[in-house]
């Protein structure tokens, strides 16, 4: 697969749209009525696992291959990404400002605004379905007038690296290796292109939520969702995690490197020493086959740290 353009569901950097940087706001208002949605952490055993992709499968610049025996002591692991909901807490709790909200706006695709949102938001050049929307953050997903209201049970997005791990610290946890989290994608499945094998609609099934029909321009929600899909969405993988595949990114501790892991360690690797970029995994409720499958579980991309989209979330692990 050539990457001769930019990955439709790659949200690009916050260099790549520079806006004029806002002063941060003072502590946000409570979310009140939250519901609590949780999970809970699954217990894996870790052990021995064969981690990347063939070559030929993804982006040749993302570096998913060789296919390598990589060794995890074991580890527990959200079962689903961390929701509005409990990242409300946390921002309740501590009056975190998420860097989104600091800049003052945050990537949202085109197809969610209204016309005059998206006329007067600046594009991408290269992706120009992605808008910088000034006033997008968690709380206002699609810019002003726009709520969570209506998705605590959906995973946070415009969430940062910074804001993630600065989540993490809160509850007193912390974001999974890369490695980490593909053995908890896989499910106990070897060498499979997703959490449930290779076919990604078995039986006529839908599995995860990605895009469905013709991108960028007509999405027929066959899945069930046109965005964000609430967090326990579709069936678990064989480990019990929920949307590993599709519906949002998911932040990673790791940097970010093409090469590092091809001569890297292989008993609990957690990648480069450095680097601007950290490493994202799942794809997003924006992947289409005819674009971009990074929904694929060996697939993965990165980010700078401070940048921050409408399909980028997190999940949590901790030691066992």
């Amino acid at each position: 697969m050539s990457q001769e353009h930019p990955p439709a569901c790659c949200a690009p950097s916050r260099g790549e749209t520079p806006l004029t940087l806002s002063p941060p706001p003072g502590p946000a208002p409570r979310a009140s009525g939250a519901p609590a949605v949780t999970g809970g952490m699954v217990l894996l055993p870790g052990g021995p696992f064969l981690m990347g992709g063939a070559d030929g499968e993804g982006f040749p610049a993302d570096g998913e291959g060789p296919v390598r025996e990589v060794r995890l002591r074991p580890f527990r692991i959200d079962v689903h990404a961390v929701g509005n909901a409990r990242f409300a807490e946390f921002a309740d709790a501590t009056g975190h400002v998420t860097e989104a909200e600091r800049y003052g706006w945050s990537h949202v695709f085109a197809g969610f605004l209204p016309g005059v949102l998206r006329r007067d938001s600046p594009r991408v050049a290269e992706t120009p379905w992605w808008c910088a929307v000034r006033g997008a953050d968690w709380r206002h997903p699609e810019g002003p007038g726009s709520t969570v209201e209506d998705r605590w049970d959906h995973p946070v997005v415009h969430v940062s690296w910074n804001d993630a791990a600065a989540y993490a610290r809160w509850a007193g946890v912390r974001l999974p290796t890369e490695a980490e989290w593909e053995y908890a994608a896989r499910g106990g499945l070897s060498r499979r292109r997703y959490p449930w094998g290779d076919e990604p609609t078995p039986g006529g099934r839908h599995m995860c939520n990605i895009w469905q029909g013709a991108f960028p321009t007509k999405n027929t929600a066959e899945d069930g969702h046109r965005g964000t899909a609430p967090v326990d969405s579709f069936p678990p993988n064989g480990y019990g995690l929920h949307n590993v595949s599709g519906n949002v990114w998911e932040w990673c501790a790791d940097r970010f490197s093409a090469t590092f892991h091809i001569d890297g360690p292989r008993d609990d690797p957690t990648g480069p020493p450095d680097g601007p970029a950290r490493v994202l995994r799942g794809g997003s409720y924006l992947c289409h086959d005819s674009y971009c499958t990074r929904y694929r579980v060996a697939a993965r991309m990165g980010n700078t740290g401070d940048s921050s989209s409408g399909h980028t979330g997190f999940r949590c692990a901790a030691d066992a």
